[in-house]
């Protein structure tokens, strides 16, 4: 069996496809409609809670690849590091942030750094956001994804993958974004629960698979130290700056549904981990010899399951995958567009902010592109922007909602600017001086540790030197 490259029947491409044009069809249908400026950047601030809970959701599991690896690598270790932190910090996102969000009645991370700020804390929070946002990771697996089923150029699906997600934003905004995820959460679930069904009695059952698995793939360490699981829990305050967060309590319909949307969405989290990791760890026992693990799942799928399921299957991947990428492409747009370059240029009319809004959209997706071709490793660019960019963006944001964490604009800037740059200086370093191919960052911390240490100290100073004015 060659791992790279997976044959498709005549039913599993029509699958394959069928879905596909779902989602354009979704997504331009929704596009029909005439849109406000709000409509097509927020939803007109009208999220149900049901639709809040499906794009919340859909939107949160782009690397679904890397949790195969993992758990196939780890076994139960994956819920330890890519669920309990993010649980946990969404439910405090949604009692600290999400009414307080909605209540302010911005638009995005920037608007409210310059309420708070001003306007170079808000010009530096867009670069920053911006990268945060930079789709090029599920460019890259979308890409990956589809020539591993189509072959051709890897270029060509890189391409087509960032169209098919986002070709309708340009058209219908935020609201066409949204209305494609609730399409595609439909469809992971579905793919999941098939895959759940059919491959855990090819196992064994629970009781054979749990006595096949090696001794450390049910620690719930994995066998890793705990500064493994520590820094993984540091990576997931990611949560807490994330701006599609932001953006859909901003767009749900009233302070509720913002703070209730996610708590329930935490719900769905857990049904969705339960799978992936089950599905995750079956393939360790099914396949424990698998050469590329990231394969985990579309190999299991073609050892197991029949044809048609199989094709729900792989449609459950793509859809997690698009559903961030579009997700991650509308933030970019309106980071790029509106955050940056309309406020630098001191553009104030919605329908211009609109218009740079869809350009932004269209930069951010070339360079989500250029930076998957450049540099393909989904791995790499995941754990690269969250570790240069959280330390920079956390206390800020945070401040920003919570006037006791509140320093001065001046202190903001410098905060932001400073404690990124020694997360990216520290990284770099550990790469250019690695030793037999391990990072050695500085004084064995990683990257993210100095970053966060450097803001918390930037953070005092600022307080004292703010006086009262954070009140």
């Amino acid at each position: 069996m060659t791992e790279s490259v997976i044959v498709l029947t005549w039913l599993d491409a029509a699958i394959l496809i069928g879905a596909a044009l779902l989602v354009l069809v979704v997504g331009f249908r929704s596009a029909r409609q005439r849109h406000s400026t709000y409509e097509f950047l927020v939803a007109g601030r009208s999220l149900t809670l049901p639709v809040f809970v499906a794009t919340l959701v859909s939107t949160w599991y782009g690397g679904i690849l890397g949790v195969g690896e993992f758990a196939w690598r780890y076994g139960v270790a994956t819920w330890v590091v890519f669920g309990l932190p993010y649980y946990l910090f969404a439910i405090v996102f949604a009692f600290l942030l999400a009414p307080r969000i909605r209540r302010s009645e911005v638009l995005s991370i920037p608007d409210r750094l310059e309420q708070v700020y001003g306007r170079p804390a808000a010009l530096v929070g867009a670069v920053l956001t911006f990268l945060l946002v930079n789709p090029a990771p599920y460019v890259l697996m979308l890409g990956l994804l589809s020539n591993m089923f189509f072959g051709g150029p890897l270029i060509v699906h890189l391409l087509g993958g960032l169209v098919l997600s986002g070709v309708f934003l340009l058209a219908g905004g935020f609201r066409a974004g949204v209305m494609t995820n609730v399409a595609e959460f439909v469809m992971m679930y579905v793919g999941f629960a098939a895959m759940v069904v059919l491959a855990v009695p090819a196992a064994g059952g629970v009781e054979g698979l749990l006595t096949s698995l090696p001794a450390s793939h049910v620690d719930p360490t994995g066998g890793q130290s705990p500064q493994f699981i520590v820094v993984w829990f540091l990576i997931a305050l990611w949560t807490m700056v994330d701006p599609s967060f932001h953006q859909r309590a901003a767009a749900a319909k009233d302070e509720r549904t913002a703070r209730n949307g996610i708590l329930v969405s935490v719900l769905f989290w857990f049904l969705f981990d339960a799978m992936t990791v089950t599905t995750g760890l079956v393939a360790r026992v099914l396949i424990p010899d698998l050469t590329d693990p990231a394969m985990a799942y579309p190999q299991l799928a073609v050892l197991v399951l029949p044809a048609g399921i199989r094709g729900l299957f792989f449609v459950a991947l793509g859809a997690t995958v698009m559903s961030t990428l579009t997700s991650m492409l509308m933030l970019g747009g309106l980071t790029a567009g509106r955050d940056f370059a309309a406020r630098r240029s001191g553009i104030h009319d919605p329908q211009r902010q609109r218009e740079w809004v869809r350009v932004g959209t269209v930069v951010a997706g070339l360079v989500g592109v250029l930076l998957a071709w450049a540099l393909p490793s989904v791995v790499t660019l995941w754990y690269a922007v969250g570790t240069a960019l959280i330390p920079g963006l956390l206390l800020p944001v945070l401040g920003s909602y919570v006037p006791a964490l509140r320093i001065n604009g001046t202190w903001a800037v410098r905060l932001m600017v400073f404690s990124s740059l020694v997360s990216t200086l520290s990284l770099g370093w550990g790469h250019w001086m690695a030793v037999d191919g391990a990072p050695n960052y500085w004084w064995g911390m990683e990257p993210i540790v100095p970053g966060l240490i450097v803001s918390g100290v930037m953070w005092m100073i600022g307080r004292v030197g703010s006086g009262k004015e954070g009140k």
